[in-house]
């Protein structure tokens, strides 16, 4: 990463820690290298096995070997796309480690600081530039990143049709939220190395942090975006929405009334005889369907960076009381 274009307390964040900050941007690269690549070699076994005459469908006893690695190897491109779906879920952890150990704490710990604030630098000023370089450089990587796994995942639809939107490692590796976790995390790791001022504390703190974060987000994500309803009769030939997510489902009675799922659990034997006693006439299902996906991701990037933006505020108070 060049500094030539850079100047003043900029310059001086990428020349400490230029090695990381090259690392995160070469993530990128060798990420959409993998991916491609795949899905290249994914299509010229998909064209060899065509040429081949045989069938998956189909398949005759001289075919079989044949069959057996054509999908063997298709699994290739669901397998790559699973490790980038864990690696995007990991990054924020690190981003945060990285700004509260390294680019904050360390300098805190170690007193480096003070020669950075003795040339003419002032506290914000140095705190401003230790947050900046790192969040363009995260804002970009995780940008890419995202891009480039939603890329994937509609050249890996095409071949195995369907998939969850709403499954962890698919909802945390595309769109707004990898990008809201990632700049969340790098503000909250900046306010740990700021209060903890210890390289190894800061770190844990902000590696707990985030697991809370997650924790957290998962449990109330559901509730981000109003939910649809449908109802239907029991032993109906109801289909559950393609792409959608089951967010609750249970019984109504004639009034309207919500019973649990449950409700008729020790009537296993006489489930007619439950449902006459109890008032029940339908069955209610919940879900987000595929259509919210996006409403779902803007609301939860919406509050990372509101948690975000809190961090930095509290960053800088914590700075100005402690030094001026």
């Amino acid at each position: 990463m060049s500094t030539i274009a850079l100047r003043g307390p900029a310059r001086v964040v990428v020349t400490q820690h230029r090695r990381a900050l090259q690392i995160m941007a070469a993530i990128p690269v060798l990420t959409i290298a993998v991916l491609v690549g795949t899905w290249l070699w994914t299509e010229h076994v998909a064209n060899a096995f065509a040429a081949t005459g045989c069938s998956v469908v189909h398949t005759v006893p001289s075919c079989g070997e044949t069959v057996s690695d054509f999908l063997d190897r298709q699994l290739w491109m669901p397998e790559v796309l699973k490790w980038s779906g864990a690696l995007m879920m990991a990054l924020p952890a690190f981003v945060g480690i990285f700004m509260a150990g390294p680019v904050i704490a360390h300098e805190l710990e170690s007193g480096t600081y003070k020669v950075a604030w003795s040339q003419s630098m002032t506290p914000a000023r140095w705190l401003a530039a230790k947050l900046t370089v790192p969040a363009v450089v995260t804002l970009s990587s995780v940008s890419v990143l995202s891009a480039a796994c939603a890329w994937a995942r509609t050249r890996e639809n095409s071949v195995h049709q369907g998939s969850d939107l709403y499954s962890r490692e698919v909802y945390s590796s595309v769109g707004t939220v990898p990008i809201g976790y990632a700049l969340c995390m790098l503000a909250l790791g900046a306010l740990a190395g700021l209060v903890l001022r210890r390289t190894v504390a800061a770190m844990v703190t902000t590696l707990i942090g985030y697991g809370a974060l997650v924790m957290v987000l998962n449990t109330v994500r559901n509730g981000l975006w109003p939910s649809l309803t449908d109802t239907f009769k029991n032993g109906s030939d109801y289909r559950f929405p393609a792409g959608a997510v089951d967010t609750g489902q249970g019984w109504l009675t004639s009034s309207g009334r919500r019973l649990p799922a449950d409700a008729c659990l020790d009537w296993a034997t006489d489930l007619k005889q439950c449902l006459a006693d109890k008032d029940i006439t339908l069955r209610y299902l919940d879900y987000h369907p595929a259509s919210h996906f996006w409403p779902l991701q803007l609301v939860e990037t919406g509050i990372l960076l509101a948690l975000a933006a809190l961090a930095v505020a509290l960053a800088f108070r914590v700075l100005r009381r402690r030094h001026g």
